[in-house]
C-alpha cells in the first residue's frame, strides 16, 4: 500500500487503516482469537496504521491491539493511535453529570467500567497514562483529543469541555508531543467545525474526521479540505460508508445513514449511484473507498473490520483500478460534485 508522511512529524500511514471498534464488540461478540486474526490479516495486507481509544469497549480495543502487537512482535513497523478525553471508572466513582449515557451504545463483552469526559490537564494525562497501561507501551505514534464539539454535546457542556481543554487540556499534549510520548497530535471527532476551532488554538499535525466526506456528503470539499492543505494538517477518514448503507447498498441489510434509518431520498440517491457503478462493474463499497482516498489532503482511509474477509475487501476497494468514464458519468448524473478529485490509478 502507498505510504505518506505526516508532515515532518515521521510518522508514516499506510493508504488504508484498521480501525478497532468492531474487535471491541460492537455489534455483537467478538473474542480475543478473532480480534487477533483480523490484526494479522491486516498487517499480511500491508496495513501499517492502528486506532484504538477508551472509550471502544471501556478499555477492550487497547487491551486487545496491545496485547495483539507485543505477542506478535509488530510494534517496531506499525503506528498506533489512541484518544483521550475520556476516563474509565467504576460506577462507583462516577461523576454522573460528566458521564457518557450508557445506553448510548452498547459493547459486548466490556468490563463494568462507566466512561467520564475529562479535557483538563490532569485529565489528558490520566487518559494517556492509562492507555499505556492497557496497551503495555509507553508511547503512540498519534494522539487524538476524542469527541470535542457540538455534535457530541449540547452547548452548555461543550463550553465547559472547551474552557478544561483551553486552560491546561492544550498544554497536556504539547508536553506530550514535546517530550515525544506522542509524535503527532489531533483531533479525533464527526465534525468539521470543531477541527477549524481547535486548529485556531493550536499546532495540529492530523485529524480524524468520521463522515464528513463520501459519496454522500461533499461539504468538505468546499472550505474544510482547502484549510487543512493550507495549515498541512493531515486527514484520516473514517466513517466512508456513512454508518452503513455505502457498505451495503440502498437494498442491504445495513441501510443506515448518519446511524439511523437512512430516509427515501439517500436512499434514492445510493440506487443511482449504484446503477452506474454496476455498469463498470465496481463494487459500491470499491467506490466509496476510492472517492474518499483520491482527495489529495486525505493521508489514509481508516475502516473498522471483524472479519479477515471484511480485511480482504477493504484492501482490495483501495487498490483496484477504477475506470475513468465512470467517475465521468457519476458528475454528469449529478452525483458527485464536477470539481470533485478523482482516483489517479483510474483506467
Amino acid at each position: 500500500m502507498k505510504t505518506t508522511t505526516i508532515g515532518n512529524t515521521g510518522v508514516a500511514l499506510s493508504s488504508l487503516g484498521l480501525g478497532t471498534v468492531p474487535l471491541a464488540g460492537f455489534g455483537g461478540d467478538c473474542t480475543y482469537d478473532q480480534a487477533e486474526k483480523v490484526v494479522l490479516a491486516a498487517y499480511e495486507s500491508g496495513i501499517r496504521y492502528f486506532d484504538a481509544a477508551p472509550m471502544y469497549g471501556s478499555g477492550l480495543a487497547e487491551l486487545r491491539l496491545g496485547q495483539i502487537v507485543r505477542e506478535n512482535r509488530l510494534r517496531d513497523s506499525i503506528t498506533l493511535s489512541t484518544k483521550v478525553g475520556r476516563l474509565l471508572k467504576p460506577k462507583s466513582r462516577l461523576n454522573a453529570a460528566l458521564a457518557e449515557p450508557e445506553v448510548a451504545i452498547q459493547w459486548k463483552g466490556a468490563p463494568p467500567l462507566i466512561q467520564e469526559y475529562d479535557y483538563s490537564y490532569d485529565g489528558v494525562m490520566r487518559s494517556f497514562e492509562d492507555s499505556c497501561q492497557r496497551f503495555g507501551l509507553d508511547s503512540f505514534e498519534i494522539l487524538y483529543i476524542h469527541d470535542i464539539g457540538r455534535v457530541t454535546h449540547d452547548e452548555s457542556a461543550n463550553s465547559r469541555y472547551w474552557q478544561q481543554l483551553r486552560m491546561g487540556g492544550l498544554k497536556a499534549l504539547d508536553e506530550l508531543r514535546r517530550s515525544g510520548a506522542a509524535k503527532a497530535i489531533g483531533i479525533g471527532v464527526n465534525e468539521t467545525a470543531a477541527v477549524l476551532e481547535m486548529a485556531g488554538e493550536f499546532n495540529l499535525d492530523c485529524c480524524l474526521l468520521a463522515g464528513r466526506y463520501s459519496l454522500l456528503n461533499h461539504g468538505a470539499l468546499t472550505d474544510f479540505f482547502p484549510e487543512m492543505q493550507k495549515r498541512h494538517i493531515a486527514v484520516i477518514a473514517a466513517g466512508v460508508f456513512n454508518s452503513g448503507i455505502l457498505g451495503g447498498g440502498a437494498t442491504g441489510m445495513t441501510r443506515t445513514f448518519e446511524y439511523m434509518e437512512a430516509p427515501p431520498e439517500i436512499i434514492e440517491r445510493v440506487m443511482r449511484i449504484e446503477s452506474i457503478c454496476r455498469h463498470y462493474d465496481v463494487a459500491l463499497p470499491q467506490a466509496a473507498v476510492q472517492f474518499v482516498y483520491a482527495h489529495p489532503a486525505v493521508s489514509c482511509v481508516l475502516q473498522g473490520c471483524k472479519s479477515t474477509a471484511e480485511v480482504q475487501q477493504n484492501g482490495a476497494a483501495i487498490q483496484q483500478p477504477t475506470p475513468a468514464a465512470m467517475w465521468q458519468e457519476l458528475a454528469e448524473a449529478g452525483l458527485i460534485p464536477a470539481h470533485a478529485p478523482r482516483p489517479v490509478f483510474a483506467q
